[in-house]
């Protein structure tokens, strides 16, 4: 198995996944409760936050958990982490929704 792993350059990406599933120990155990490591991908951590305050909490204390992830897993194997916060309604619904264009805001004046 540890074979297979190196052969497909997965050893990294297992690494960060199984950090990552200690995500309460990393960024402690209050911001765990309301945010959530959502992807990582081209060496870059994407965190989702509940609300944009503790996405604010969270970019405040990144440099400190950049550093953490970087020790327990080598130097430049999480060169960014960028955290988002929740995500807004979508006004596309149902098959007849305009794609393009300002959506409900163009009729306002």
């Amino acid at each position: 198995m540890d074979r297979l792993v190196e052969a497909q350059g997965w050893a990294t990406e297992i690494s960060v996944r199984t950090l990552l599933a200690r995500w309460s120990s990393l960024v402690g155990s209050v911001n765990a409760a309301h945010s959530q490591p959502e992807s990582y991908a081209d060496s870059v951590l994407t965190v989702r936050a509940e609300s944009t305050v503790w996405a604010t909490s969270l970019r405040s204390i990144a440099p400190q958990l950049l550093a953490r992830l970087n020790d327990q897993l080598g130097q430049g194997t999480v060169t960014g982490i960028k955290v988002l916060g929740p995500e807004g309604p979508s006004w596309k619904k149902g098959r007849l929704s305009v794609r393009d264009g300002r959506g409900p805001r163009d009729t306002y004046g």
